[in-house]
C-alpha cells in the first residue's frame, strides 16, 4: 500500500498523543469531579454531569487507544483488532464521544470563561483547560478518522476489503 511506511511510523505517534492528551483530560476531569463530589460547589447539575462525561471520554480513550496501539505494534497485519474496519468503528465511536464531550463543555462555558470576570463558576482555569484539551482530543481523533477513511477507500478500490490490516504484510 502507498501509505504503509507513513502509517507504520505515524500510528504509534498519533496513538501516543491520544493517550497523552487523554491522560491530561483525565487528570483535569477527575480532579474537578473529586472537588465537585467533596464540596458540592458546581454551578448546576449540568456542569457536574458534563465534567463526568468528559472523565468517561478520557478513560475510554486512554484505555482503548493503549489497546489498539499495543496491538498495532505487536500484530500490525495479522489481527482483527488492527484491521481497517475495527479502527474505523472505534474511531467513529470515539469521535462521537469527543464531539459530544467537547461541545457540551464549550456550551456550558459559553465558549470559554474570562477568569478575570467570572460570575457563577468555580475552578475557572481548570474548566478552560478542560475545554481546550477536549478539543485537542477531538482534533486528533478527527485526523486519525480521516486517515483511516482514506486507507479504507484505497483498500476498497484495490479490492482488498476493509477487514484487512491498515498496513500490508510485506
Amino acid at each position: 500500500m502507498v501509505l504503509d511506511t507513513h502509517i507504520r511510523r505515524g500510528h504509534p505517534i498519533l496513538f501516543s498523543l491520544l493517550i497523552l492528551f487523554g491522560i491530561i483530560v483525565l487528570s483535569l476531569s477527575a480532579w474537578l469531579t473529586a472537588r465537585f463530589d467533596r464540596f458540592h460547589d458546581y454551578t448546576d447539575l449540568s456542569e457536574r454531569d458534563r465534567v463526568r462525561f468528559t472523565l468517561f471520554a478520557s478513560i475510554w480513550t486512554v484505555v482503548t487507544a493503549a489497546l489498539f496501539g499495543t496491538l498495532f505494534l505487536l500484530h500490525s497485519t495479522a489481527s482483527a483488532l488492527t484491521s481497517i474496519i475495527s479502527h474505523l468503528v472505534w474511531l467513529v465511536l470515539t469521535w462521537i464521544i469527543w464531539t459530544a464531550s467537547a461541545a457540551a463543555v464549550t456550551e456550558m462555558l459559553g465558549g470559554g470563561l474570562n477568569c478575570n470576570d467570572v460570575t457563577g463558576f468555580n475552578y475557572c482555569g481548570q474548566l478552560n483547560a478542560l475545554e481546550a484539551f477536549a478539543w485537542i482530543e477531538w482534533i486528533l481523533t478527527t485526523f486519525a478518522l480521516l486517515v483511516v477513511l482514506i486507507c479504507a477507500i484505497i483498500a476498497g478500490r484495490r479490492g482488498e476489503g476493509y477487514r484487512g490490516g491498515l498496513v500490508s504484510q510485506y
